[in-house]
């Protein structure tokens, strides 16, 4: 036992000193490469930085990676410029150290700043400006800017822009643009990579490119294949897309037990697929103590007297009337989705996630309807102690989604693909020893 016990001690110590010369390395590049020093000395972090762990911890979105067993970077640096961005890459590779990008938002598998080598983080969090260019319907926006930042910078200069991001407005940018990330818009405008018209990336060699510089095939794989995957991503130029001056909102939720929720969930399997463009229907899925509701929340591009007359044609079991729909501007109905009073617009610059937990998420996507049998065991799975805080998250694609060539970006669930279905199961921190059970 006690050969055993020094024999971990010499490896956690061997361990401990490689990473000290890694980082002292590193950090020694830096001061050499960098023309100005003392200018990016300032958004340099290592765990003895006293605003380390804070700085670490702000863009964590999924408690799992708060505990001390989790992989820590050797440094984190906030770049305040692109500029300071290609030294960092050429040191980062000269001291043997993995680069993390991040852009503080939606990481729920801890990808952007959690690795298994010695490693650090490129935060892009001060890169948040968002540029809007009402004549050419385009914006510039920063590789750490926010889902919220991006909504509300479009609406100050235009109510009838918009683009096509996500329904969750605390979501970074970064990821979202590069991995195929959708909101409400998807049906009628795609995907928010589907909508990038240029961007600039610092590269492995660190040269900064665009679009043109970078050329098309590049250009192509970021839109869908992950830009970290090919260099540091730090600002994407998009084409805004038009919105009504009023779009209608609704949420209704019934009851698997007493409303036929479970009945309602099939039959909107060949309904919102197929609806006309301008019509967003999701559905969520959850257990309220012994009780599972199925809640269909819809953003419809159009006023609400044709939204009902349209339902009542296509989704007559749903039982939708006037009383259920309030009209309101798109920037609104970006707050309603995320359940934020639509009075408060500046609440989108939130970039803080409420009641964050530790969590696990699957998605699949659904080419075939699930018959009721199979809805009813999914339902009867909610009703399993375990799944006290789970849910099933469902979004409609068909839309301008059939017909977007799967070969157009890296993001090949295009024509065939009804929906999207996502599981997802929270649990309470005090609850960890329980991880492998959720």
């Amino acid at each position: 036992m006690k050969t055993t016990s020094l024999f971990i001690v010499l490896i956690l110590s061997s361990s401990w000193a490689a990473s000290a010369d890694e980082q002292d390395h590193f950090l020694h590049c830096l001061s050499q490469t960098c023309h100005n020093y003392s200018s990016i000395s300032n958004v340099v972090y290592t765990p003895s930085n006293s605003s380390y762990t804070s700085i670490l911890e702000s863009s964590i979105r999924n408690t799992r990676f708060l505990s001390e067993s989790t992989p820590k970077p050797q440094v984190i640096i906030t770049p305040d410029h692109e500029t300071q961005i290609p030294p960092v890459i050429l040191c980062a590779k000269q001291s043997g150290l993995e680069i993390r990008t991040r852009s503080g938002g939606h990481d729920m598998e801890g990808l952007s700043y959690v690795s298994q080598v010695p490693f650090a983080i490129v935060d892009l969090v001060n890169l948040s400006q968002v540029t809007v260019d009402v004549d050419e319907k385009t914006a510039w926006i920063g590789a750490g800017a926010s889902t919220g930042v991006v909504y509300y910078r479009i609406a100050e200069k235009s109510p009838t822009l918009a683009f096509p991001g996500s329904i969750c407005t605390w979501v970074g940018v970064g990821g979202h643009y590069s991995r195929g990330g959708y909101g409400a818009l998807l049906r009628k405008y795609g995907l928010a990579a589907d909508n990038v018209i240029d961007m600039r990336i610092v590269n492995v060699n660190g040269n900064i490119l665009d679009r043109e510089s970078m050329g098309e095939d590049l250009f192509w794989a970021i839109r869908g294949g992950g830009g970290a995957s090919f260099g540091v991503i730090t600002a994407w130029k998009v084409q805004l897309v038009d919105v009504p001056e009023t779009v209608t909102v609704f949420s209704i939720t019934r009851s698997v037990e007493e409303q036929n929720g479970a009945e309602l969930w099939q039959r909107w399997q060949y309904v919102a697929p197929q609806a006309d463009k301008d019509l967003f229907v999701g559905v969520i899925v959850f257990r309220v103590n012994t009780t599972v509701l199925v809640n269909f929340f819809s953003v419809y591009q159009g006023g609400a007297d044709i939204l009902v007359s349209y339902m009542q044609e296509i989704f007559p079991e749903l039982g939708l009337v006037r009383e259920d729909c309030t009209e309101m501007s798109w920037i609104q109905s970006t707050l309603f989705s995320n359940q934020m009073p639509i009075d408060q617009l500046d609440a989108v610059l939130n970039r803080t996630q409420p009641g964050l937990r530790q969590l696990k998420a699957k998605s699949d996507y659904v080419q075939t309807p699930l018959p009721l049998n199979v809805i009813e065991d999914m339902v009867s799975m909610l009703r399993e102690p375990e799944a006290d805080e789970t849910n099933y998250y469902m979004v409609p694609y068909g839309g301008i989604m059939e017909e977007i060539s799967e070969f157009e970006t890296p993001f090949p669930h295009r024509a065939g693909a009804l929906y999207q279905l996502a599981g997802l199961t929270y649990w309470q921190d005090s609850e960890a020893a329980d991880t492998d059970r959720y």
